[in-house]
């Protein structure tokens, strides 16, 4: 299977979409926000460039990839207004994901977003006429995407984690697109040590074992099938993610803080439902393509019934890192 041809967030804004479907990632961003935006104003701060050029890497669509924007645009343009006779700079946006990301979703609603965005800027201040330019570069971050040199701040939420492929060349890059003292600030699953016995997210994949078990056991998915399914996913320990910053020697680690997510206490659907259709709407795309599409329904409602289940027993919350990085 290839992985970069075929992964991808449920597209649309249907029940099953990951627009619909995204309420954990964006609750998690939302807690360590005031650490993005501070470091984005302070790398705006000491480059003070006219053009800055930001990157969303792994983007996938919907409204929480523009309420990032809409952030970060508002943090920079308070920022601009502590620096005496410093006009506001212009913004270049770049959206990256895999070629089959619903990049559509996203784009369909800039007029909107635009509208809104620039009502909210006159409003705070009379000093807002800079563009921000918004641009789709469909591609996998394994490679190279962008010009030198063209890039400020690096910013990517839950992506890091998926792997489309095992990435050869890794060290190759070197951070060329991003300027020295540029950033990146990511967010990803990972562990709590270098143990793969960690639950906090191995669990999740332990349930969605079991909910295929179900279904080999009622006949309708075959052994030999369910034993040819791999999933891509790597969730790192603090000490991995050091090495790798190591090795590559580009960059210097400012931060890293471990935080976790509290579950869904939503009026409309238990936690268990809450997080299989998140884990639907991201893992869709690879199961039906090796499964069919119709066993998703029981698969996903059964899963969801076997989180409950063992949140009833355990509490148990899966571990997010985020890191800020410094190109040296």
């Amino acid at each position: 299977m290839d992985v970069e041809k075929v992964f991808h967030m449920n597209g649309g804004l249907g029940d099953n979409s990951y627009a619909q479907n995204s309420s954990l990632q964006k609750k998690a961003s939302d807690m360590v926000k005031h650490i993005t935006l501070k470091t984005l104003e302070e790398t705006y701060i000491s480059t003070t460039p006219k053009s800055l050029g930001i990157a969303d890497l792994g983007c996938s669509s919907g409204q929480n990839t523009l309420s990032t924007i809409q952030d970060m645009v508002e943090a920079i343009d308070k920022a601009t207004g502590k620096l005496p006779n410093t006009p506001p700079p212009e913004f270049r946006i770049h959206l990256n994901d895999l070629p089959t990301n619903d990049f559509n979703a996203t784009f369909k609603i800039l007029p909107d977003f635009h509208q809104a965005l620039n009502h909210q800027r006159r409003h705070r201040s009379s000093n807002h006429d800079s563009s921000v330019y918004i641009a789709g570069y469909p591609g996998t971050f394994y490679g190279r995407l962008f010009p030198d040199k063209c890039l400020h701040f690096i910013y990517s939420s839950y992506s890091l984690h998926w792997l489309s492929k095992v990435p050869p060349g890794l060290y190759d890059n070197n951070g060329k697109s991003i300027n020295k003292g540029g950033r990146m600030v990511l967010i990803l699953l990972g562990r709590r040590d270098r143990s793969h016995v960690d639950r906090g997210n191995s669990f999740l994949w332990e349930l969605l074992s079991r909910s295929f078990a179900n279904l080999v056991s009622r006949g309708e998915v075959k052994q030999e099938k369910l034993d040819g399914y791999d999933s891509h996913f790597y969730a790192p320990s603090r000490d991995e993610l050091e090495e790798e910053v190591r090795k590559d020697g580009c960059f210097k680690m400012e931060l890293f803080e471990m935080f976790e997510i509290e579950r869904n206490s939503g009026a409309y659907m238990s936690h268990g439902t809450a997080v299989a259709r998140t884990v639907r709407a991201i893992q869709e795309s690879m199961i039906s393509h090796h499964f069919g599409e119709e066993i998703l329904d029981y698969l996903f409602e059964n899963y969801g019934k076997l989180i409950d289940e063992e949140m009833g027993i355990e509490d148990i919350k899966p571990i997010s890192f985020i890191t800020v990085l410094r190109k040296l």
